[in-house]
């Protein structure tokens, strides 16, 4: 199966979050899958046109009123995010679960089968937020990563669009 993971601030700008529905409707028809979290904002723009071929991890059931079904998240998907986790310890639970959620958004259900690349936005293109913890768990594991806030990044997707 081929995976992606769309995923951004949920301050993502309107036209970027149409720009990612249209991305992935594109990728539904190249049968690719989304894995997202389920958030205001990029996740749900991605959500929206990824169809039935979406990975959706919350970090509770039922958060943001989602009706997609819940995937317990393992262990070891806290352990992954403490890893890259700057102030890890200093972190409430609830925000644990978030980060946690965001392994699984990277490399999977059962954290062995790692997106082949990941669509994301971020203030000014920086590592930052909840974004960041994925994106830093995707540069450990040696995936692309597009970020639409930066300029390169924009275009060579809007190429392939």
């Amino acid at each position: 199966m081929k995976y992606y993971t769309g995923i951004g601030s949920r301050e993502t700008p309107d036209d970027i979050l149409k720009l990612m529905t249209k991305i992935a409707k594109y990728l539904y028809h190249l049968d690719y899958t989304l894995r997202s979290g389920g958030a205001d904002g990029a996740d749900t723009a991605f959500e929206i046109g990824a169809g039935e071929k979406k990975k959706i991890y919350l970090p509770w059931r039922r958060f943001n009123n989602s009706d997609v079904p819940f995937v317990k998240i393992p262990d070891e998907a806290y352990k992954i995010a403490a890893q890259f986790h700057p102030v890890w310890d200093r972190l409430k639970e609830y925000s644990k679960h978030f980060h946690a959620r965001n392994a699984m958004q990277i490399l999977g259900e059962n954290l062995n089968e790692p997106t082949d690349f990941v669509i994301c936005w971020t203030k000014k293109g920086k590592i930052t937020g909840g974004t960041g913890q994925a994106l830093r768990i995707a540069i450990a594991y040696d995936i692309p990563i597009f970020n639409l806030a930066i300029n390169k990044d924009k275009q060579r997707i809007l190429q392939k669009l």
